[in-house]
């Protein structure tokens, strides 16, 4: 298996504005967020599929994805705090993990990935989401 863009980023072939690592989990802002401080929470494990992993990763990335949805609760208090788990463009198992105020919010723009990323706005904000 060919290594998929995250496992790139791990291995830091590939920058990303970092929140968070452990031994099974990485953390890092999506380039192309839905609402500003979307974290994605990724195993280190190249895995497409997150049924596909171990009973003990998967706690272990659900726990990293609590870490995670604190922090941006205490970073932008927002009502609710969206996680959704798809992976239909990387085939690494990933967590998307946002601050959302309404459903609108939590469904966000399709288009976004058509503008082109704040690298520089991303690195500010990781560091105030990094946990």
């Amino acid at each position: 298996m060919n290594d998929s863009i995250f496992t790139k980023i791990i291995k830091g072939e590939i920058p990303c504005a970092k929140v968070y690592e452990d031994d099974k989990t990485f953390a890092f802002l999506d380039i192309h967020p839905i609402q500003p401080g979307h974290i994605l929470v990724i195993t280190k494990q190249q895995v497409e599929n997150f049924e596909e992993l171990d009973d003990e990763t998967l706690a272990h990335l659900f726990r990293t994805v609590k870490k995670a949805a604190l922090k941006i609760k205490s970073t932008f208090n927002p009502v609710k705090v969206g996680v959704r788990i798809e992976g239909f463009d990387v085939p690494h198992v990933h967590v998307h993990v946002y601050p959302c105020n309404t459903a609108e919010e939590f469904h966000g723009d399709m288009n976004r990935t058509q503008i082109e990323p704040d690298f520089k706005a991303l690195d500010e904000l990781a560091e105030r989401l990094r946990f």
